[in-house]
Parts: structure tokens; C-alpha cells; sequence
């Protein structure tokens, strides 16, 4: 992911986890450490970074779900929605899990159409208290 986004090493993103999750799903977790960098007005992540933290971790899920599709079709995130829920202090992790099965997925892009599914994120301190819940809707655009 580092090698194909790198506007993601930008902020220190570490790639945490990527494994299967229920029927035929996908998650991924990526962390934002602690700096000072990234920090807002009150010592938080900034919500910016927040959101890049979020979208990052459903792009992840997106690779690792589709990376067997990726000669034929081209994933963009067509839109995303961000809840703030509580303040975030120190390091934040995004959990990011697929909103639809893979194999039904790929059928409809087998069939000839663009399909659209979420991914839905759950932004996170590291004591497990969320933060922002996020839900990105992502695109499979077949190859010309």
C-alpha cells in the first residue's frame, strides 16, 4: 500500500493487520502514531488526518479484496462520510471491513458492470474508545 499510495507514508501510517473477516469479507487495520505533527488546535489528530487515516484503511481492504481483479478493473472511492464522534488524544487506528462479499462483487464487474460497494472504518484510540466512524463507497472501473 506504501508503494502504491505514497501520500499515505506522508503522515507515518502503519499498516497493522489484513485478514479475511466473515463470509467472504475483508478487513484491515492501519494506525496513526502520536506525533506532534499531525496535531489540531486542542492536541488531537487533526480531522484531516483522521479522514486520510479512514480512507487509507478502506483503500487497504479494497487492495487486498480485489488484488486478483486489478489487471481488469481500476478502484476509485466515489464517496465517503465521516462522523466525529468524541475527540481523539495519542496514537488512532482505522478498522476497516468490506461491506459486501467479494465473490458478489466480482460477479457484477464479471458481467460487464461498474459495481459500487462500502467499506465501513471504525477510527479508534488505542484503549479502544471510537472516535469517528466512517463508511467510503468505492467503485470497480473496468479497464479500456
Amino acid at each position: 500500500m506504501l508503494q502504491a499510495v505514497p501520500f499515505a507514508r506522508t503522515l507515518g501510517f502503519e499498516f497493522v493487520d489484513a485478514a479475511p473477516d466473515g463470509d467472504g469479507g475483508v478487513r484491515t487495520v492501519v494506525r496513526l502514531p502520536d506525533s506532534p505533527a499531525t496535531h489540531n488546535h486542542v492536541g488531537g489528530p487533526h480531522a484531516g488526518a483522521i479522514f486520510t487515516l479512514g480512507e487509507t484503511a478502506s483503500g487497504a481492504v479494497v487492495l487486498a479484496a480485489f488484488a486478483h481483479l486489478l489487471d481488469r478493473a481500476v478502484p476509485l472511492a466515489v464517496r465517503a462520510d465521516i462522523a466525529y464522534k468524541r475527540l481523539a488524544i495519542g496514537a488512532v487506528s482505522a478498522t476497516a471491513r468490506l461491506g459486501r462479499p467479494v465473490a458478489e462483487v466480482a460477479a457484477e464487474l464479471a458481467a460487464g458492470t461498474r459495481p459500487e460497494f462500502p467499506v465501513l472504518v471504525e477510527i479508534a484510540t488505542e484503549d479502544g474508545e471510537t472516535t469517528a466512524e466512517m463508511t467510503v463507497i468505492w467503485t470497480l472501473r473496468p479497464q479500456r
